[in-house]
């Protein structure tokens, strides 16, 4: 696995590898950034597991070997939107048959986040991920879209009637905040799914304040990343 671009501390990087190494003691965590001083900085906490290395978009790797997962966190919303697409394809065919690029941008404390799930043939998913604790409205991720995304939530784009479906199916289930704040997430994520649109996961997730909605249902239309999907 490949935590791209990880930034001026590697402490999630160092984060990602323990609490993979629960469920997978052989796993391989790499993080990379562009910046030599990062690199070195990081060194000192490499480990059994856990290395770190100079490196961007092209995704070194010990002789090469493809990569299960690439996790690309506030990176590309560093770059123009019309890099996004060439960007992905670069990503993706660096990755295993099996392999995914998680493409997401989140706030400085992790409690809005946002990311693309995209495999070797192109983009799969949407996730939001929400501290419900304190939450107004699921609406609110508009602002850490990735990069793919944020300039496209504007009237008559998928992206933003979704983001509008959510905000009131979160109203409408207004009565159930009275048992919790996950039971209510729970009804507007079933009501969501109700009025047609492809949610992906189900409660579990749902009461961890996370859901995943297809590409197909937010796909930019017009100029810009149209053709992304997959083939």
């Amino acid at each position: 696995m490949v935590d791209l671009g990880y930034g001026a501390s590697p402490v999630t990087t160092v984060e990602l590898h323990e609490r993979l190494r629960r469920v997978r003691s052989d796993v391989h965590v790499i993080g990379l950034e562009i910046d030599p001083a990062r690199v070195a900085a990081a060194t000192g906490l490499a480990r059994l597991g856990l290395d770190f290395g100079l490196g961007g978009f092209e995704l070194p790797t010990p002789g090469g070997a493809p990569i299960t997962i690439v996790r690309a966190f506030n990176v590309l919303r560093q770059y123009d939107e019309a890099e996004v697409e060439q960007i992905w394809q670069r990503l993706r065919g660096r990755l295993t048959p099996d392999g995914i690029v998680v493409d997401g941008t989140c706030d400085e404390l992790g409690r809005l986040a946002s990311w693309v799930t995209l495999d070797r043939r192109g983009p799969v998913s949407l996730t939001i991920s929400l501290r419900l604790r304190g939450l107004a409205t699921p609406a609110t991720v508009a602002e850490r879209l990735p990069k793919a995304l944020i300039h496209h939530n504007v009237p008559g784009q998928r992206v933003h009637d979704a983001l509008g479906a959510l905000d009131q199916a979160w109203r409408y289930a207004a009565p159930l905040a009275g048992y919790g704040v996950r039971d209510r997430f729970v009804a507007t994520s079933i009501r969501l799914r109700e009025q047609g649109w492809p949610v992906l996961d189900g409660p579990a997730r749902w009461r961890l304040g996370e859901l995943s909605l297809a590409w197909s249902a937010l796909e930019p239309t017009g100029p810009g990343l149209r053709s992304s999907g997959r083939g």
